[in-house]
Protein backbone atom coordinates (compact mmCIF):
# COMPACT_ATOMS: atom_id res chain seq x y z
CA UNK A 1 0.00 0.00 0.00
CA UNK A 2 1.56 3.51 -1.14
CA UNK A 3 1.96 5.75 2.03
CA UNK A 4 -0.63 8.89 2.03
CA UNK A 5 1.18 12.21 0.86
CA UNK A 6 -0.18 13.87 3.50
CA UNK A 7 -0.68 13.29 7.50
CA UNK A 8 -4.08 14.65 9.29
CA UNK A 9 -3.33 13.94 12.74
CA UNK A 10 -5.92 13.26 15.36
CA UNK A 11 -4.42 15.19 18.22
CA UNK A 12 -1.24 16.41 19.06
CA UNK A 13 -1.49 18.11 22.70
CA UNK A 14 1.99 20.19 21.71
CA UNK A 15 0.43 21.41 18.53
CA UNK A 16 -2.76 22.74 20.93
CA UNK A 17 -0.60 23.93 23.39
CA UNK A 18 2.03 25.80 21.28
CA UNK A 19 0.41 28.93 20.62
CA UNK A 20 0.18 29.44 25.16
CA UNK A 21 3.64 27.91 25.98
CA UNK A 22 4.94 31.75 26.74
CA UNK A 23 2.02 32.26 28.79
CA UNK A 24 1.88 28.83 30.41
CA UNK A 25 5.76 28.69 31.59
CA UNK A 26 5.16 32.25 32.70
CA UNK A 27 1.94 30.76 35.01
CA UNK A 28 4.40 27.75 35.71
CA UNK A 29 7.50 30.32 37.17
CA UNK A 30 4.54 32.74 38.99
CA UNK A 31 3.39 29.77 40.96
CA UNK A 32 6.97 28.20 41.49
CA UNK A 33 8.42 31.81 42.84
CA UNK A 34 5.39 32.13 44.97
CA UNK A 35 6.18 29.25 47.32
CA UNK A 36 2.51 28.07 47.78
CA UNK A 37 1.55 24.62 46.13
CA UNK A 38 -1.38 23.90 47.67
CA UNK A 39 -4.68 25.87 47.28
CA UNK A 40 -3.40 29.55 47.25
CA UNK A 41 -4.68 32.41 44.47
CA UNK A 42 -4.03 31.05 41.08
CA UNK A 43 -6.90 28.15 42.41
CA UNK A 44 -9.11 30.70 44.17
CA UNK A 45 -8.94 32.64 40.75
CA UNK A 46 -9.83 29.77 38.50
CA UNK A 47 -12.69 28.89 41.36
CA UNK A 48 -14.14 32.34 40.46
CA UNK A 49 -13.48 32.75 36.33
CA UNK A 50 -15.16 28.92 36.27
CA UNK A 51 -18.31 29.84 38.47
CA UNK A 52 -19.19 33.32 36.51
CA UNK A 53 -18.99 30.92 33.74
CA UNK A 54 -21.32 28.57 34.75
CA UNK A 55 -23.66 31.20 36.38
CA UNK A 56 -23.35 29.15 39.95
CA UNK A 57 -22.54 30.60 43.30
CA UNK A 58 -19.38 27.83 43.90
CA UNK A 59 -16.50 26.54 41.56
CA UNK A 60 -13.92 24.29 43.68
CA UNK A 61 -10.96 22.92 42.03
CA UNK A 62 -10.38 19.30 42.90
CA UNK A 63 -7.39 16.65 40.86
CA UNK A 64 -9.74 15.41 37.85
CA UNK A 65 -13.23 14.53 36.53
CA UNK A 66 -14.05 11.29 38.26
CA UNK A 67 -12.98 13.03 41.29
CA UNK A 68 -14.94 15.72 41.22
CA UNK A 69 -18.24 13.29 40.47
CA UNK A 70 -17.02 11.26 43.17
CA UNK A 71 -16.93 14.17 45.46
CA UNK A 72 -20.63 14.96 44.72
CA UNK A 73 -21.90 12.07 45.32
CA UNK A 74 -20.06 11.44 48.12
CA UNK A 75 -21.06 14.64 49.55
CA UNK A 76 -24.92 13.90 48.86
CA UNK A 77 -24.51 10.50 51.02
CA UNK A 78 -22.53 12.37 54.00
CA UNK A 79 -25.36 15.10 53.80
CA UNK A 80 -28.04 12.15 54.15
CA UNK A 81 -29.57 13.57 50.95
CA UNK A 82 -28.83 10.31 49.51
CA UNK A 83 -28.13 6.76 51.18
CA UNK A 84 -26.33 3.16 50.27
CA UNK A 85 -28.08 1.37 47.26
CA UNK A 86 -30.54 4.57 46.36
CA UNK A 87 -30.14 4.78 42.63
CA UNK A 88 -28.82 7.26 39.64
CA UNK A 89 -30.16 7.31 36.68
CA UNK A 90 -27.45 7.56 33.90
CA UNK A 91 -27.24 7.43 30.04
CA UNK A 92 -25.60 3.91 29.26
CA UNK A 93 -23.62 4.93 26.61
CA UNK A 94 -21.31 7.21 28.75
CA UNK A 95 -17.79 7.23 29.05
CA UNK A 96 -17.08 4.62 32.43
CA UNK A 97 -16.15 7.22 34.51
CA UNK A 98 -19.62 8.33 35.08
CA UNK A 99 -20.59 4.79 36.52
CA UNK A 100 -17.83 4.18 38.50
CA UNK A 101 -18.15 7.39 39.98
CA UNK A 102 -21.82 6.16 41.58
CA UNK A 103 -20.81 2.93 42.24
CA UNK A 104 -17.73 4.03 44.67
CA UNK A 105 -20.22 6.44 46.51
CA UNK A 106 -22.46 2.91 47.31
CA UNK A 107 -25.12 3.93 44.62
CA UNK A 108 -26.59 2.00 42.06
CA UNK A 109 -26.41 3.16 38.30
CA UNK A 110 -29.53 2.59 36.58
CA UNK A 111 -28.33 2.62 32.71
CA UNK A 112 -30.70 4.00 29.83
CA UNK A 113 -30.39 4.28 26.32
CA UNK A 114 -29.44 7.36 24.41
CA UNK A 115 -31.52 9.14 22.10
CA UNK A 116 -30.17 7.23 18.65
CA UNK A 117 -30.61 11.45 16.91
CA UNK A 118 -28.04 12.96 19.78
CA UNK A 119 -26.50 9.80 21.60
CA UNK A 120 -27.53 11.81 25.01
CA UNK A 121 -29.54 10.45 27.55
CA UNK A 122 -33.24 9.43 25.94
CA UNK A 123 -35.36 11.73 28.82
CA UNK A 124 -38.58 9.57 27.68
CA UNK A 125 -37.16 6.81 28.64
CA UNK A 126 -37.13 8.34 32.60
CA UNK A 127 -40.56 7.71 33.79
CA UNK A 128 -39.70 3.59 33.28
CA UNK A 129 -36.75 3.68 35.20
CA UNK A 130 -37.96 5.74 38.03
CA UNK A 131 -38.32 4.03 41.58
CA UNK A 132 -38.80 4.42 45.20
CA UNK A 133 -35.05 4.62 45.15
CA UNK A 134 -34.24 6.81 42.45
CA UNK A 135 -32.43 10.10 43.82
CA UNK A 136 -31.14 11.65 41.14
CA UNK A 137 -30.23 11.94 37.05
CA UNK A 138 -26.79 12.55 35.61
CA UNK A 139 -27.10 14.10 32.40
CA UNK A 140 -24.01 13.95 30.63
CA UNK A 141 -23.56 16.50 27.92
CA UNK A 142 -21.63 14.04 25.55
CA UNK A 143 -19.35 14.74 23.17
CA UNK A 144 -20.02 18.82 24.00
CA UNK A 145 -23.65 18.72 23.43
CA UNK A 146 -25.93 19.62 25.72
CA UNK A 147 -27.93 16.98 27.58
CA UNK A 148 -30.82 19.57 29.15
CA UNK A 149 -34.90 19.57 28.43
CA UNK A 150 -38.10 20.23 29.58
CA UNK A 151 -38.71 16.69 30.51
CA UNK A 152 -35.78 16.00 32.01
CA UNK A 153 -36.04 19.72 34.41
CA UNK A 154 -39.53 18.77 35.20
CA UNK A 155 -38.90 15.08 36.05
CA UNK A 156 -36.49 16.15 38.56
CA UNK A 157 -38.58 19.09 40.46
CA UNK A 158 -41.42 16.34 40.49
CA UNK A 159 -39.94 13.98 42.10
CA UNK A 160 -37.49 15.61 44.20
CA UNK A 161 -34.15 13.96 42.33
CA UNK A 162 -30.74 15.96 42.22
CA UNK A 163 -29.70 16.83 38.65
CA UNK A 164 -25.43 16.00 38.62
CA UNK A 165 -24.43 17.25 35.35
CA UNK A 166 -21.25 15.67 34.11
CA UNK A 167 -19.79 18.21 32.36
CA UNK A 168 -16.93 16.70 31.32
CA UNK A 169 -16.84 17.24 27.82
CA UNK A 170 -18.93 20.67 27.72
CA UNK A 171 -17.07 23.20 29.28
CA UNK A 172 -18.98 26.69 27.40
CA UNK A 173 -21.90 25.17 26.40
CA UNK A 174 -25.62 27.26 26.39
CA UNK A 175 -28.28 25.48 26.73
CA UNK A 176 -31.44 27.19 25.08
CA UNK A 177 -33.58 26.00 28.37
CA UNK A 178 -32.95 27.45 31.78
CA UNK A 179 -31.67 25.63 34.17
CA UNK A 180 -32.94 24.70 38.01
CA UNK A 181 -31.89 27.97 39.12
CA UNK A 182 -32.18 29.79 35.93
CA UNK A 183 -28.49 29.70 34.32
CA UNK A 184 -28.61 28.32 30.37
CA UNK A 185 -25.03 27.46 30.98
CA UNK A 186 -23.69 23.61 31.25
CA UNK A 187 -22.49 23.36 35.04
CA UNK A 188 -25.48 25.74 36.15
CA UNK A 189 -28.36 23.65 34.55
CA UNK A 190 -28.27 21.23 37.91
CA UNK A 191 -27.97 20.92 41.12
CA UNK A 192 -24.37 20.54 41.12
CA UNK A 193 -21.80 19.47 38.06
CA UNK A 194 -18.59 18.17 37.20
CA UNK A 195 -15.72 19.03 34.86
CA UNK A 196 -12.81 17.37 33.60
CA UNK A 197 -9.09 19.16 32.30
CA UNK A 198 -7.71 15.99 31.31
CA UNK A 199 -5.27 17.15 28.65
CA UNK A 200 -7.35 15.82 25.57
CA UNK A 201 -10.22 18.40 26.64
CA UNK A 202 -11.68 21.39 25.29
CA UNK A 203 -9.27 22.97 27.62
CA UNK A 204 -7.21 20.70 29.41
CA UNK A 205 -4.42 20.78 31.84
CA UNK A 206 -0.69 19.68 31.59
CA UNK A 207 -1.71 16.77 33.67
CA UNK A 208 -5.04 15.79 35.85
CA UNK A 209 -7.32 18.19 36.88
CA UNK A 210 -10.98 18.63 37.74
CA UNK A 211 -13.82 20.84 39.09
CA UNK A 212 -17.22 21.01 40.93
CA UNK A 213 -19.78 23.61 40.78
CA UNK A 214 -22.79 24.50 42.51
CA UNK A 215 -24.94 27.21 44.23
CA UNK A 216 -25.73 24.60 47.04
CA UNK A 217 -23.91 26.15 49.89
CA UNK A 218 -24.10 22.94 52.01
CA UNK A 219 -23.21 20.80 48.95
CA UNK A 220 -20.29 23.28 48.35
CA UNK A 221 -18.72 23.14 52.17
CA UNK A 222 -19.22 19.22 51.59
CA UNK A 223 -17.32 18.91 48.56
CA UNK A 224 -14.72 21.26 49.86
CA UNK A 225 -14.10 19.61 52.76
CA UNK A 226 -14.03 15.51 51.32
CA UNK A 227 -12.04 16.55 48.98
CA UNK A 228 -9.30 17.84 51.88
CA UNK A 229 -9.54 15.06 54.25
CA UNK A 230 -12.84 15.54 55.51
CA UNK A 231 -11.67 18.99 56.98
CA UNK A 232 -12.89 21.94 57.80
CA UNK A 233 -10.33 23.41 59.27
CA UNK A 234 -6.70 22.28 60.37
CA UNK A 235 -7.04 18.67 62.03
CA UNK A 236 -10.76 18.75 62.63
CA UNK A 237 -11.90 16.31 60.60
CA UNK A 238 -15.92 15.91 60.05
CA UNK A 239 -16.13 13.51 57.33
CA UNK A 240 -14.15 10.03 56.30
CA UNK A 241 -12.74 12.30 53.52
CA UNK A 242 -9.97 11.90 51.35
CA UNK A 243 -7.16 13.94 48.99
CA UNK A 244 -8.81 15.73 46.12
CA UNK A 245 -7.43 18.76 45.61
CA UNK A 246 -6.18 21.25 42.42
CA UNK A 247 -2.55 21.97 42.32
CA UNK A 248 -1.92 25.65 41.36
CA UNK A 249 0.64 24.76 38.98
CA UNK A 250 -2.77 23.64 37.12
CA UNK A 251 -4.51 26.24 37.94
CA UNK A 252 -2.58 28.51 36.61
CA UNK A 253 -2.27 26.88 33.40
CA UNK A 254 -6.31 26.95 33.14
CA UNK A 255 -6.23 30.67 33.76
CA UNK A 256 -4.30 30.92 30.75
CA UNK A 257 -6.50 28.53 28.27
CA UNK A 258 -9.81 30.11 30.33
CA UNK A 259 -8.77 33.33 28.23
CA UNK A 260 -9.01 31.48 24.85
CA UNK A 261 -11.92 29.19 25.48
CA UNK A 262 -14.38 31.36 23.28
CA UNK A 263 -11.47 31.17 20.57
CA UNK A 264 -11.69 26.84 20.73
CA UNK A 265 -15.30 26.65 20.84
CA UNK A 266 -15.54 28.99 17.67
CA UNK A 267 -12.76 26.83 16.35
CA UNK A 268 -14.59 23.65 16.77
CA UNK A 269 -17.76 24.63 15.73
CA UNK A 270 -16.41 25.92 12.14
CA UNK A 271 -14.55 22.32 11.64
CA UNK A 272 -17.62 21.13 12.62
CA UNK A 273 -19.49 22.79 9.87
CA UNK A 274 -17.53 22.49 6.90
CA UNK A 275 -17.55 18.56 7.90
CA UNK A 276 -21.57 18.96 8.00
CA UNK A 277 -21.76 20.58 4.86
CA UNK A 278 -19.16 18.81 2.69
CA UNK A 279 -19.49 14.75 3.95
CA UNK A 280 -21.75 13.86 1.52
CA UNK A 281 -21.48 10.20 1.85
CA UNK A 282 -24.80 7.84 1.88
CA UNK A 283 -22.48 5.14 4.21
CA UNK A 284 -21.86 8.15 7.04
CA UNK A 285 -24.34 9.47 9.48
CA UNK A 286 -23.48 12.95 10.57
CA UNK A 287 -24.37 13.54 14.33
CA UNK A 288 -26.72 15.88 15.11
CA UNK A 289 -26.14 19.89 15.81
CA UNK A 290 -29.76 20.64 15.66
CA UNK A 291 -30.08 23.41 18.62
CA UNK A 292 -26.40 24.71 17.50
CA UNK A 293 -25.37 23.90 21.20
CA UNK A 294 -22.50 21.65 20.86
CA UNK A 295 -19.03 22.80 21.74
CA UNK A 296 -17.46 19.71 19.80
CA UNK A 297 -15.42 17.92 22.17
CA UNK A 298 -15.56 15.19 19.71
CA UNK A 299 -16.58 14.82 16.07
CA UNK A 300 -18.70 11.76 16.04
CA UNK A 301 -20.04 10.05 13.00
CA UNK A 302 -21.48 6.50 12.66
CA UNK A 303 -21.62 3.76 9.87
CA UNK A 304 -22.64 0.47 9.55
CA UNK A 305 -18.93 -0.23 7.91
CA UNK A 306 -16.71 0.71 10.66
CA UNK A 307 -13.69 -2.20 9.87
CA UNK A 308 -13.45 -0.88 6.29
CA UNK A 309 -14.12 2.98 6.40
CA UNK A 310 -11.03 3.15 9.60
CA UNK A 311 -9.08 1.02 6.71
CA UNK A 312 -9.81 4.38 4.23
CA UNK A 313 -9.20 6.88 6.34
CA UNK A 314 -5.86 4.83 7.63
CA UNK A 315 -4.97 4.63 3.23
CA UNK A 316 -5.42 8.15 3.56
CA UNK A 317 -3.30 9.49 6.60
CA UNK A 318 -6.30 10.19 8.37
CA UNK A 319 -6.15 10.03 11.92
CA UNK A 320 -9.21 8.50 14.01
CA UNK A 321 -10.31 7.53 17.65
CA UNK A 322 -13.18 5.75 18.96
CA UNK A 323 -15.71 7.36 21.82
CA UNK A 324 -17.14 4.84 22.85
CA UNK A 325 -16.73 1.04 21.25
CA UNK A 326 -17.31 -0.52 24.47
CA UNK A 327 -20.00 1.02 26.79
CA UNK A 328 -19.93 0.37 30.82
CA UNK A 329 -21.73 -2.47 31.08
CA UNK A 330 -20.21 -4.41 28.85
CA UNK A 331 -16.63 -3.89 30.48
CA UNK A 332 -15.40 -6.78 32.32
CA UNK A 333 -15.72 -4.81 35.73
CA UNK A 334 -19.34 -5.05 35.41
CA UNK A 335 -19.30 -8.86 34.58
CA UNK A 336 -20.03 -11.39 36.98
CA UNK A 337 -20.70 -10.42 40.46
CA UNK A 338 -19.83 -7.10 38.84
CA UNK A 339 -23.21 -6.36 37.53
CA UNK A 340 -24.54 -6.72 40.75
CA UNK A 341 -23.34 -3.36 40.99
CA UNK A 342 -25.20 -1.49 38.24
CA UNK A 343 -29.28 -1.74 36.95
CA UNK A 344 -30.52 -2.22 33.87
CA UNK A 345 -34.31 -2.22 33.60
CA UNK A 346 -34.39 -2.27 29.50
CA UNK A 347 -31.93 -3.83 26.84
CA UNK A 348 -29.38 -1.21 26.04
CA UNK A 349 -30.33 -2.03 22.27
CA UNK A 350 -29.60 1.60 21.23
CA UNK A 351 -25.94 1.74 23.16
CA UNK A 352 -24.72 -1.30 21.76
CA UNK A 353 -25.78 -0.37 18.09
CA UNK A 354 -24.11 3.23 18.64
CA UNK A 355 -21.08 2.06 20.28
CA UNK A 356 -20.88 -0.71 17.36
CA UNK A 357 -20.92 2.21 14.75
CA UNK A 358 -18.58 5.30 16.17
CA UNK A 359 -15.96 6.51 14.95
CA UNK A 360 -14.17 10.19 16.30
CA UNK A 361 -13.21 12.84 13.17
CA UNK A 362 -10.16 15.14 13.99
CA UNK A 363 -11.46 18.37 15.13
CA UNK A 364 -8.91 20.00 17.48
CA UNK A 365 -6.42 22.61 17.16
CA UNK A 366 -3.83 20.23 14.53
CA UNK A 367 -7.03 20.81 12.22
CA UNK A 368 -7.26 23.50 9.99
CA UNK A 369 -10.47 24.32 7.75
CA UNK A 370 -8.56 23.28 4.56
CA UNK A 371 -7.73 19.45 6.26
CA UNK A 372 -11.34 19.42 7.03
CA UNK A 373 -12.19 19.97 3.70
CA UNK A 374 -9.51 17.55 2.35
CA UNK A 375 -11.21 14.86 5.07
CA UNK A 376 -14.17 14.97 3.98
CA UNK A 377 -13.12 14.74 0.44
CA UNK A 378 -11.30 11.77 1.37
CA UNK A 379 -14.69 10.60 3.23
CA UNK A 380 -16.46 11.25 0.23
CA UNK A 381 -14.36 8.59 -1.93
CA UNK A 382 -15.55 6.19 0.99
Amino acid sequence: MTAPTKKYEFLNLGTVDAPYLPQIEDAVVRVLRSGRYIGGPEVEMFENRLAALCGTTHAIGVSNGLDALRLILKAYVALGHMEQGDEIIVGANTFIASVLAIVDAGLTPVLVDPDPLTSNLDTSLIASAITPRTKGIMPVHLYGRVCWDDELRSFAIDHGLKIIEDNAQAIGAVSHLPGLSGSHCTGGLGDAAAFSFYPTKNIGAIGDAGAVTTSDNELADAVRAIANYGSDRRYHNIYCGCNCRMDPVQAAILNVKLDHLDIETARRRSLAKIYAAHITSSKIRLPFDGNKECVWHQYVIHTNDRNSFTAHLDKHGIGWDMHYATPPHLQPCFKGSGAKKIKIPQPLTITELLASQCLSLPISACTTETDAKEISEIINLF
